[in-house]
């Protein structure tokens, strides 16, 4: 399968392995000069903790003390305390692949952006557990969605590139828990069934400025970050509406939750 990305569309071998697999890397859709930027921007807000009031800068994989280092900082909207990384080169290729997979007879339009911004300090950035990303949303719904995930460094085994289950996507939503089974981390991972074989995982090192791209069901992983080095992923998130399911859907991870992030977002969006 070719991974070389240089125009959409995607050719028919590549839309067929992401429909079949779940997944799928491509190795360029920017340049270095945007991607110097990038990185600029992306450091900037993660030094300045941008959105840590109003509950979108947090630890996903810990506890979220203000006195304590963070295992794995995530800053949602990214865009919002970084103007510059929207509407870039990056961007506009990524909105043109996720519109191909997602609709490409054009009836439909896909929505989306920068959605977060996830750091693995050098030496110390945490996994990030096995999970589906739907597990984190509305149960009532039915989504129509793509993630795209892009470093701004080469992303390797050693740094913690993404890690994909093969046909996954086919699956309904799994059990899921908050890591460590601690209410107080936001990040979920999956209760690991016996009927799935994580020796199929399939990793996906990709150069800098590179991207894999996978929906809201298929399994994924990113090893800790034991490189000298921060490991800086930017992700795009593309959809059509959602549409609401006939069933009654839970999620009960999520209910179960109890995070410093979500009462900062509480008390920021009251005193608004």
């Amino acid at each position: 399968m070719k991974n070389q990305f240089s125009s959409t569309p995607l050719d028919e071998e590549q839309v067929q392995y992401y429909q079949e697999n779940g997944f799928l890397w491509l190795s360029n859709l920017t340049d270095e000069t945007e991607l110097e930027m990038m990185r600029a921007a992306y450091d900037r807000i993660f030094a300045e903790k941008a959105g840590r009031s109003e509950g979108n800068e947090f630890d996903l994989a810990g506890a979220d003390e203000d006195d304590k280092q963070a295992a794995l900082p995530q800053i949602l909207n990214p865009a919002k305390y970084a103007p510059e990384l929207r509407n870039t080169k990056a961007e506009a290729a990524a909105r043109a692949i996720a519109q191909q997979l997602l609709c490409a007879d054009g009836s439909e339009e896909v929505q989306g952006g920068p959605a977060h911004a996830i750091l693995k300090p050098a030496f110390h950035g945490a996994i990030t557990p096995w999970h589906q990303d739907e597990a984190y949303w509305n149960p009532q719904m039915n989504y129509r969605s793509i993630s795209i995930w892009m470093p701004l460094q080469d992303a390797t085994l050693e740094n913690g590139c993404m890690q994909f289950i093969p046909q996954s996507h086919k699956r309904e939503v799994l059990p899921h828990q908050s890591i460590g089974n601690d209410p107080r981390v936001h990040g979920l991972e999956v209760c690991q069934p016996n009927d799935i074989d994580f020796s199929e995982a399939v990793p996906c090192p990709i150069p800098a400025g590179g991207v894999t791209l996978h929906p809201g069901r298929t399994l994924h992983y990113a090893g800790a970050n034991n490189s000298p080095g921060p490991r800086r992923a930017l992700i795009f998130g593309f959809s059509l509406p959602a549409i609401p399911r006939q069933d009654d859907r839970s999620f009960p991870w999520n209910e179960a939750k109890q995070t410093a992030r979500a009462k900062r977002a509480g008390t920021a969006k009251a005193t608004m």
